[in-house]
């Protein structure tokens, strides 16, 4: 499991026009799902996420996390996450989960993130969707998950 998380002011994300999920501050995270992800992998994610000390307080840059600023996080199916670009020019998504076993995993984010007490938006799984962003900082990280743990 792959997901690239960044610090925002703002986010939301909208399909065919319409506003479908939108947060203040928090976090964008965007979530690729790959074959053999299992739930431990998610739970692993949202742990990680959640307590992930990326937010400023005072002088410090990263000293506190998403919960602890009461942050928002805006949940993102991103199924080129795990696509593999070693070969020719077009990327090859062979690595990437079947939708059902990704919408099942991305579900337990999202269910995860809720179950730490926060408040979480969406896109919508398999659409073709439009993510805006005001990243604060810029603040951008890349978190790998494997077999229930951080790679």
């Amino acid at each position: 499991m792959r997901a690239v998380i960044q610090r925002v002011a703002s986010a939301a994300v909208t399909v065919d026009g319409a506003t479908v999920g939108s947060i203040g501050r928090g976090l964008v995270v965007l979530v690729g799902v790959e074959d053999g992800d299992t739930s431990a992998d998610a739970e692993a994610l949202v742990e990680k996420v959640a307590t992930l000390r990326v937010f400023p307080q005072g002088d410090e840059h990263y000293s506190v996390s998403l919960t602890d600023v009461a942050g928002e996080v805006l949940v993102v199916s991103q199924f080129t996450l795990p696509a593999d670009l070693r070969k020719g020019r077009r990327p090859s998504f062979s690595r990437a989960a079947a939708p059902g076993q990704a919408r099942g995993l991305i579900d337990l984010v999202v269910s995860g993130f809720a179950a730490h007490g926060v408040e979480v938006a969406t896109g919508v799984f398999g659409a073709m969707m439009q993510v805006e962003l005001v990243n604060d900082g810029p603040a951008t990280f890349v978190l790998e998950i494997a077999a229930g743990r951080v790679r």
